[in-house]
């Protein structure tokens, strides 16, 4: 068993779950291609190790910030590309995540809370998107060509202590590294869906008000008129809901959907709020 300081990329598909349910087959090879054409090239090249593969992500290991965050911009750019004619329901997009920490290797894998807080902040991340650790970002310095968003303090599940994101923007702030979800958001309405909050009193209620939360989402990510963020993406505003307006700013939407969850007995009473966030001003309820 070893200890040392690494930078962890972790990276996984946005909206896994839906591709497959709309088109296993399909979704599985555009993974495999973008595994191999894009993935596997710009970490081998930026002498990363892939200790790690899940259903729909990767977990690597690399000597330095500067590499990883080289290698997620190669990634992030060559995804872009792909996608170019694809529809949108049918592209496969990653969030990209990076810290630096000190993890325990063995065998050939590795463990511990640098790891644990990549795949955290990948959470974090955007569509297309890269977020680092403020540990990544001391570290880069100015060594690339690129800006750092200060995207605040988070508190992320099963983490103890607040950890502040950045993000990772073209130099001078111009535009937005990898995918460009702004155009995006320019050509359909923009929602984010907020965790609803859990009125009941008992806290083991809290998977029931996330559950209505999910299928919301579930549910709008079906309509092709809509650019729905994440799960991950939205639930990392759990609890920040008192100043939505700057909410809206940091994810780049125009909508928030917000509520509450109460239940008692047999009875159940659920409250959504419809937002418009360049005026914050109620549209439904």
């Amino acid at each position: 068993m070893e200890r040392r300081l690494s930078a962890i990329l972790s990276a996984d598909v946005v909206g896994y779950s839906r591709l497959m349910s709309t088109n296993e087959v399909g979704t599985l090879d555009a993974m495999n291609d973008r595994r191999k054409a894009v993935l596997e090239p710009a970490i081998a090249a930026h002498s990363g190790r892939i200790f790690k593969l899940t259903g729909d992500g990767v977990l690597v290991e690399f000597g330095s910030s500067v590499s990883a965050i080289e290698c997620a911009m190669a990634i992030q750019q060559a995804l872009q590309a792909r996608n170019g004619d694809i529809p949108e329901d049918r592209r496969i997009e990653m969030r990209i995540g990076i810290n630096l920490g000190e993890i325990i290797a063995q065998d050939d894998d590795i463990y511990g809370d640098g790891v644990n807080l990549a795949a955290r902040i990948e959470g974090v991340a955007r569509p297309g998107r890269i977020a680092v650790s403020q540990a990544v970002r001391e570290q880069v310095g100015n060594r690339l060509e690129i800006d750092f968003q200060d995207l605040g303090e988070f508190q992320l599940k099963n983490i103890d202590r607040l950890v502040r994101i950045f993000e990772v923007t073209e130099k001078n702030g111009s535009a937005e590294v990898g995918a460009a979800p702004q155009a995006r958001v320019k050509d359909k309405p923009s929602i984010a869906v907020l965790p609803f909050n859990n009125l009941s009193g008992d806290p083991e209620q809290d998977y029931f008000s996330e559950g209505i939360t999910e299928d919301i989402i579930t549910d709008l990510s079906k309509v092709s008129g809509l650019f729905v963020l994440s799960r991950h993406t939205s639930f990392a505003f759990r609890g920040k809901s008192e100043n939505l307006e700057k909410i809206a700013q940091e994810l780049g939407v125009r909508y928030l959907l917000e509520g509450s969850v109460r239940r008692a007995g047999d009875r159940l009473r659920i409250t959504v709020q419809l937002i418009e966030c360049s005026i914050v001003g109620h549209l439904w309820a």
